[in-house]
């Protein structure tokens, strides 16, 4: 395809990036630690940690790692919300030269045991929050160093001992856990800094990241992310963001509002890297969902930037607390994760006077691949144009490119911040990766003679909420592992709040099968987002002539 795209960017954004202007994070996390060592980096309820800090304490917790035995090339877990010590660990883990897997921390034993086996993840930095968690599959996975944190214990005093004693003894969050030999944080820091660290050589083309997502077979799988696919997306995203960074006074550092989970893609590339390389700060929340503590949070502090899903954009827009923020120095709303809908678009330039730029990435590409100029003044119901040095096209089932105007195909993504591929699984690499360098993104999409692009429709039966992958499949999985259900299809459904729902339908073997049991049994099994918003019961599920369930027919029947 010509990339006609290039004729309609914006002022000052490039065609192409320099993706070899650093060779890994480390390097470009290290020019960031020597430019600016005394300004701020994170921010979080009243605590504030310098980039000077973050430089002498992820060179602490790497001399810890490497002093365990660990080295360079070994997988290290982190299972955490938003708190001062993700960054802290994900330098010190790449400083090591050693794999950041993120796992989320709301994943129950089951998902979490899945991931530190496949990983081969040998030790984990994880918040108390989800110790028991750890507790419940410690002894079948390859995990044997823990490293356990408190979300208080970076704040200093007296802020730590607050906000640790509301966490365990007013919220109850810390459910009781034993896991002896684990060591926490602070300990880990303080016996770091006596011990000394050795640099590793750590090039482009050595794994950073293991970014899980889910499989079309239902197994989660590892997006192989290297350190010059990340460094390409930081870079990417920075040069794409000009139009709307010319915008903050000179006097003023960037301020990002960090709610998006660092352990999502998303947030650890547009917050986390890009923050870091452009000498910027990041006001953490730990929980997006407390909107009251969101907004008594950012009104402490002018901000510039808001990178976020549309659900947590219509959630603000509508709280009564809205105009307890001071929003004047809003330059760039980022929508990602799922469809930003026109009437949340329009509702939040309204209220900002700054409009949401929608953008299109996977965890497979780093994430960003497409996003709207940052100088749009209107929505529009696009994925934008192709990020600098990236090629966007429509490939048929055949894979022959679509070049007819108007007409569908499936999105596939060429770029430097492609993955190199799933973590030990070829057979599915071979299945998104084209000969000629394409991944193939299953959505389904057009592009007009601007070079925009529009996603239309899903080729995979994944449902997307809030900005999360649920795959069927693994819903289906567990549900068909309890003795009173004969089998289940699970689809996703409209929902207003989060894009779409989870919907399972059920055919009992029981006849007294319950909804609540179901929704225990899920509970148990699955994260939040995967559990089901609606069950059905059913004595028989529609399928095709050889058996397949037909899903759209479920789907379309609410």
């Amino acid at each position: 395809m010509e990339k006609t795209w290039l004729k309609h960017y914006p002022a000052g954004v490039p065609a192409e990036i320099n993706a070899e202007l650093y060779p890994s994070l480390v390097d470009l996390m290290e020019s960031a630690f020597r430019k600016y060592p005394e300004r701020a980096a994170y921010k979080m309820m009243g605590s504030s940690m310098s980039f000077g800090q973050l430089d002498e304490a992820s060179r602490a917790l790497a001399a810890y790692f490497q002093n365990l035995g660990l080295e360079k090339g070994d997988r290290v877990a982190i299972m955490m919300p938003n708190a001062l010590q993700y960054p802290i660990a994900v330098a010190a883990i790449l400083r090591a030269g050693m794999v950041v897997v993120n796992v989320n921390p709301l994943y129950t034993p089951r998902e979490l045991e899945h991931q530190l086996k496949d990983s081969g993840a040998k030790a984990i930095v994880i918040l108390e929050t989800s110790a028991a968690t750890l507790q419940a599959c410690l002894a079948h996975v390859p995990t044997k160093h823990v490293v356990l944190a408190s979300l208080g214990e970076m704040m200093g005093f007296p802020k730590g001992l607050i906000v640790n004693y509301v966490v365990r003894k007013v919220k109850r969050l810390v459910p009781p856990f034993e896991l002896p030999g684990a060591v926490s944080f602070k300990d880990a820091l303080a016996k770091g800094r006596g011990l000394s660290y050795t640099a590793p050589k750590v090039g482009p083309n050595d794994i950073a990241v293991l970014q899980y997502t889910g499989g079309t077979t239902g197994v989660s799988k590892g997006a192989v992310l290297l350190h010059r696919n990340l460094v390409a997306n930081t870079l990417q995203a920075e040069a794409w963001y000009q139009p709307a960074l010319k915008k903050i006074p000179q006097s003023e550092q960037l301020m990002s509002v960090c709610a998006l989970p660092l352990y999502h893609i998303f947030g650890f590339t547009t917050n986390m890297m890009l923050s870091m390389h452009l000498g910027g700060c990041n006001i953490l929340i730990t929980n997006p969902r407390d909107l009251p503590s969101v907004f008594k949070e950012l009104s402490k502090h002018r901000f510039h930037s808001l990178p976020a899903v549309n659900t947590l954009f219509l959630a603000m827009a509508n709280h009564p607390q809205f105009n307890t923020v001071d929003w004047s120095g809003l330059v760039i709303s980022v929508g990602g994760g799922m469809a930003v809908q026109q009437a949340t678009a329009k509702l939040w330039l309204e209220k900002t006077g700054c409009p949401i730029v929608e953008g299109y990435g996977l965890s497979e590409t780093s994430p960003v691949a497409s996003c709207n100029p940052t100088d749009s003044t209107t929505y529009s119901g696009t994925i934008g144009m192709p990020m600098p040095s990236t090629e966007l096209c429509l490939l048929d089932d055949e894979g022959r490119e679509v070049t007819t105007l108007g007409a569908t195909g499936e999105i596939a993504i060429r770029g430097p911040q492609v993955m190199a591929g799933y973590w030990q699984r070829p057979d599915e690499t071979a299945k998104v990766m084209t000969a000629d360098g394409y991944f193939r993104t299953g959505d389904i999409g057009i592009v007009d003679e601007r070079g925009y692009f529009k996603i239309v429709d899903r080729k995979k039966d994944m449902i997307l909420v809030s900005g999360f992958n649920v795959y069927p499949n693994e819903v289906e999985d567990v549900l068909t592992q309890m003795p009173d259900v004969l089998e289940c299809a699970a689809v996703g459904v409209a929902d207003d709040k989060a894009g779409e729902a989870v919907k399972v339908v059920i055919v009992k073997r029981n006849p007294e099968l319950t909804e609540a049991a179901v929704r225990a049994y899920c509970e148990a099994n699955l994260t939040g987002y995967k559990r089901p918003k609606i069950v059905e019961f059913r004595t028989e599920l529609p399928k095709t002539p050889v058996g397949k369930v037909l899903r759209r027919e479920l789907r379309d029947k609410k």
